[in-house]
């Protein structure tokens, strides 16, 4: 999440959890693992990670949700960070609308496969 906030710029909200101040904090990338992927019991991670993007109008949150995607596969693979190496980055579901309650947003998400090791 700190590689990804600092990509964004300051005016998105990048977080794990969502709260009740949402409305206030638009855009907001939330960054999930899910309870999937797996390791090789060494070094390497596989990371099944998914991202959603949350936005005023569906437009503003289609095109968050690029931006994120083009980062994650364009320049979060092969980068190394104080904690991490990240090798291999792909898309298992590209971007697309999913339904929220709150009519008053809109919600774009997207799940990524991603490698890495400790640095």
């Amino acid at each position: 999440m700190k590689w990804l906030r600092v990509r964004v710029g300051p005016d998105v909200t990048v977080r794990d959890e969502l709260d009740n101040s949402l409305l206030g904090e638009l855009p907001t990338v939330q960054v999930q693992r899910l309870p999937a992927g797996g390791d090789d019991g060494i070094r390497l991670d596989r990371a099944l990670v998914d991202v959603d993007v949350y936005a005023a109008t569906r437009a503003d949150a289609i095109a968050l949700s690029a931006t994120v995607r083009g980062l994650l596969l364009g320049e979060l693979r092969g980068s190394t960070t104080a904690a991490a190496v990240f090798g291999r980055v792909g898309t298992i579901s590209a971007p697309a609308a999913r339904p929220y309650e709150n009519t008053a947003l809109r919600r774009v998400g997207a799940t990524y496969e991603i490698y890495c090791h400790p640095a």
